[in-house]
């Protein structure tokens, strides 16, 4: 409901981004899911479904519509963990690499713009599979001539592939390739509570029945009631869910309240598990009894990825790495699940500091991996830098005070939507193109930044 729909095409829909303001400067990526949908009809939502030649023909010459438009590049998402609101996996899951070749050979065409993935290859076991996909990254990245990134995260079932990744990137830029591997700061962390979208309980079919056609009021009432209680409990027994939802249903020695500042390195001592045992209950028992506190508006941080053996060891080896950029903050998806848009605030914060373990990195990397080099990367060469004839894009931090309060749970979206809104602390100015759009955290009302079309500078 809050979107105006006067657009069809990608140039239209740049037109219409480019007639608001904002504080801080925006791009966007042609996304080939809405692509395929658009060319393919309801067929481009099956992932199974192949695209005819004039089908990708029709993509590339869209595509290259788009960047001559001011893209900054095509995007596409090659991970199961992305569904359609009915569980179906997304259309370009596996798409060939004829189908790829053919899409991307619009930013050779146009000699312009970058190409932005996710891959299953970081978080599978399968050896093969692996590098299957590394291999239909190099091909793009060869064929293009144009620069890519893709995300690296480590999961539970492939704790060290994030390792071999970096190791085939290595190897992409001694070719000559420029591939970069997209890092997280910190784990990816699901929110769970009874007052937004996901907790532990939430695929029992006693929670849906209270959360179907309910206000967020009306289905915390209706869990507080102990004869509900014991049915979810009851079949959440019986629950066990395949990959990453089974961490979130059953993963109590992941699960921690939420402190204030967040704690984003917690140890399995602090965890619901171990909290459990020290009172001598059943962990999910315990755990749902936790979920209602606070009114049932209790948070839960839950390190989902990111954080396979309990630290930020590895989480630091992948920041390090020769090839990286920082991103991946999900700063406006699974808005009521996850809230990682703070990510540069635990870069600057935690990162200058150090972990748990003593690692550190000067905070001058950690700013120039937030500014410079993420700029460069997309062809924006007029800002990163503090110099005569740069941008004044400045944010000016007490260091010492830089924290982030728990996350708020907020329905301010059209129709009432829920989502999860986190603020920081320590951040004195923030100042855009000259004017201070930001003071003491508080926005000023000034909305210098716009679209950008394409490079700059």
């Amino acid at each position: 409901e809050g979107l105006t729909w006067d657009w069809e095409s990608f140039p239209d829909y740049l037109n219409a981004l480019a007639k608001r303001r904002y504080t801080m400067d925006i791009g966007a990526h042609i996304p080939h899911a809405a692509l395929r949908a658009f060319v393919m009809g309801d067929a481009g939502g099956d992932h199974t479904a192949v695209p005819s030649q004039g089908e990708i023909d029709r993509m590339e010459a869209l595509t290259f519509e788009a960047l001559e438009a001011g893209a900054l590049g095509f995007s596409t998402s090659r991970t199961y963990v992305h569904r359609s609101r009915d569980g179906a996996n997304i259309g370009t899951l596996s798409a060939s690499a004829a189908e790829l070749l053919g899409i991307t050979a619009a930013l050779k065409r146009a000699g312009k713009g970058v190409v932005q993935l996710i891959s299953d290859a970081y978080l599978t076991a399968d050896d093969d599979f692996a590098q299957a996909e590394l291999e239909l990254i190099r091909q793009v990245a060869r064929t293009t001539g144009r620069k890519l990134s893709f995300t690296v995260q480590q999961t539970d079932d492939a704790p060290d592939r994030w390792r071999h990744i970096f190791g085939e990137i290595e190897a992409m830029t001694a070719e000559g390739l420029d591939v970069r591997a997209q890092v997280a700061p910190r784990p990816i962390g699901v929110i769970l509570t009874f007052a937004s979208t996901t907790n532990p309980f939430f695929i029992t079919p006693t929670y849906r029945d209270c959360a179907r056609d309910a206000s967020t009021e009306q289905r915390l009432v209706r869990l507080a009631d102990p004869a509900v209680k014991a049915k979810i409990l009851a079949e959440h027994a019986h629950i066990h869910p395949p990959g990453m939802a089974a961490v979130i249903v059953q993963g109590f020695n992941r699960m921690f309240r939420m402190s204030d500042p967040v704690d984003y390195e917690p140890v399995e001592s602090a965890s619901l598990a171990a909290e459990a045992a020290r009172a001598g209950r059943e962990p999910a028992d315990y755990a749902y009894d936790v979920l209602l506190e606070e009114g049932g508006h209790r948070l839960i941080y839950m390190p989902l990825i990111n954080y396979a053996r309990g630290n930020l060891d590895d989480v630091f080896g992948m920041m390090s790495g020769a090839h990286t950029l920082y991103g991946l903050s999900d700063g406006g998806a699974h808005c009521g699940t996850i809230c990682d848009g703070s990510f540069p605030t635990t870069t600057i914060g935690l990162w200058s500091k150090g972990s748990k373990s003593g690692l550190k990195t000067p905070l001058e990397a950690l700013v120039h991996g937030y500014t410079q080099r993420n700029a460069a990367h997309v062809g924006w060469n007029d800002r990163g830098v503090v110099k005569p004839g740069y941008l004044a894009d400045l944010n000016v931090i007490s260091l010492d005070e830089l924290q982030l309060s728990p996350p708020k749970i907020v329905q301010d979206l059209p129709a009432g939507g829920t989502r999860l809104l986190q603020t920081a602390r320590g951040y004195r100015w923030t100042v855009k193109s000259g004017a201070v759009t930001f003071e003491g955290g508080q926005w000023t009302g000034e909305t210098p930044g716009q679209l950008l079309r394409g490079a700059q500078g």
